[in-house]
């Protein structure tokens, strides 16, 4: 029997390597996985969203009280109820100073605070003490304790130049202090210390102030606390 030529061998070979080589590549495993793929990191459920910042609250400045508002600066002149003498009282930024005076001998100057309710208590020497209310601003009702006497009076407020006066100087030698009330109407009541001594005050001309005491002219100017 005759055997194939190596030329047959070699293409036989040939052929076979070429099956193998197709078998392999359409049996071989693909992967599914992309190496460079990424996963997409997950949302957390329970993040929460930042929190809302409060609008910030409107700061609302403190009223004024509206009983210290009712207190105004204001004078505020009138007589005691027995008609005897006159009280005189004027007020600024919460203090009061008053004047009694009988218009011959008997006269009292006093101070203090005014509440918020509009309620006073002033006191001056010898144990003198007077206790009024403000009424709507309008007037001034209360009591004066002077010289062991109580006296109670109305005071309406007065429009210059109603109000107190004072005066100090020194005339002859002579200390002299003299105070003023100018009632609503024009009329006065006053009465001048010389060096401690009482007595009645001679008129003034509420528009200046000016007043003679012993043939000396000086000059009344208005009190306020």
């Amino acid at each position: 029997m005759k055997r194939p030529g190596p030329l047959l061998t070699l293409l036989a070979g040939l052929v076979f390597g070429v099956f193998l080589l197709t078998l392999n590549a359409t049996t071989g495993t693909k992967s599914t996985s992309n190496p460079y793929q990424e996963a997409s990191p997950g949302v957390s459920a329970s993040a929460t969203a930042p929190p809302a910042t409060a609008s910030p609250s409107r700061s609302v400045p403190p009223s004024p009280s509206p009983s210290r508002a009712a207190v105004p600066n204001a004078d505020y002149a009138g007589r005691t109820d027995d008609d005897s003498s006159a009280v005189a009282v004027s007020l600024r930024g919460g203090k009061a100073i008053a004047y009694f005076c009988d218009g011959h001998d008997k006269e009292s100057w006093l101070k203090g605070d005014v509440e918020d309710d509009g309620t006073m208590r002033l006191t001056g020497s010898h144990g003198d003490e007077l206790n009024g209310t403000l009424q709507g601003g309008k007037l001034i009702r209360g009591t004066a304790d002077v010289g062991g006497q109580r006296y109670a009076f109305t005071a309406d407020r007065a429009v210059k130049p109603s109000g107190l006066y004072r005066a100090t100087a020194t005339v002859r030698g002579a200390k002299v202090d003299g105070g003023w009330i100018v009632l609503p109407g024009g009329r006065q009541v006053g009465v001048v210390e010389r060096d401690g001594t009482p007595s009645a005050a001679p008129s003034i001309d509420p528009e200046t102030g000016a007043v003679t005491i012993d043939g000396q002219k000086i000059i009344a100017r208005p009190v306020t606390p």
